[in-house]
């Protein structure tokens, strides 16, 4: 039986989690997001309070939106952040409802001025390491923490003041937590560029060249397993020829 006729007839008969779970994370494996969120849409309109289908439209509406255009960008992360939100407000000891909420906030915070992009990062952080309390091992939220950490590395001691006495509080961090997170997400999930493309990104931030090119060599040569891999591995490509010039 062929994927599409399975899909044509779980349309038909309305279907149950466990059916919607595998048709939709093999879609997703797959990088067929519009036949995943058919699968997990689906099955949330029979079973809207399932918070294992929350969750995992949430994280398929973070990886659609990485790679989509303007307003559709932003209407996929927004679809996002309210599937994540639904599924904590059903089960806030879902690690992996806090971070994808996390990771929608990431993105939706570069949408923002600077007074809501201090919220919401706010709010990133409190995810991140709710997620990260809930569940020691998740890589993900890791690796959401790091690349949140080294963008606060990247603000300069005069933004940071400035937006704190106009503003309020800013989240603290900077480059010391993002290696510890980003090395703690690499070593839980070794085998996900994303994870290793952060930290040479880090490491180039540093200036520490040769570790970073020994990351984003790994990154190189690790799987596509998301949209949003594909065109970073032609940045991995770049860096590395910048390293090489320099």
């Amino acid at each position: 039986m062929t994927f599409a006729f399975v899909l044509f007839f779980f349309a038909l008969t309305g279907p149950e989690v466990p059916e919607a779970i595998a048709i939709g994370d093999s879609a997703f494996v797959r990088i067929d997001y519009g036949a995943a969120s058919l699968a997990y849409e689906q099955a949330l309109a029979e079973h809207p309070r399932e918070v294992e289908l929350l969750w995992r439209l949430a994280r398929m509406s973070v990886c659609r939106g990485e790679v989509a255009e303007a307003e559709t960008r932003l209407t996929l992360l927004r679809q996002a952040e309210k599937a994540a939100r639904q599924c904590i407000a059903i089960d806030s000891l879902n690690s992996q409802g806090h971070t994808w909420l996390a990771g929608a906030l990431g993105y939706l915070a570069l949408e923002e001025d600077l007074s809501q992009k201090i919220s919401l990062t706010q709010e990133l952080k409190r995810e991140a390491l709710r997620a990260i309390e809930l569940d020691p091992d998740n890589d993900a939220a890791y690796s959401i923490l790091g690349s949140f950490y080294r963008a606060l590395g990247n603000a300069s001691w005069f933004q940071k003041t400035v937006a704190s006495i106009f503003i309020g509080s800013v989240p603290e961090g900077g480059y010391d937590e993002a290696e510890r997170a980003l090395k703690k997400a690499v070593a839980l999930a070794p085998d996900v560029m994303r994870h290793e493309y952060e930290l040479g990104v880090l490491y180039l931030d540093m200036g520490r060249k040769g570790e970073a090119r020994a990351a984003l060599e790994k990154a190189a040569g690790l799987p596509v397993r998301t949209a949003i891999d594909r065109p970073r591995l032609e940045r991995i490509r770049g860096l590395l020829r910048d390293i090489s010039e320099r």
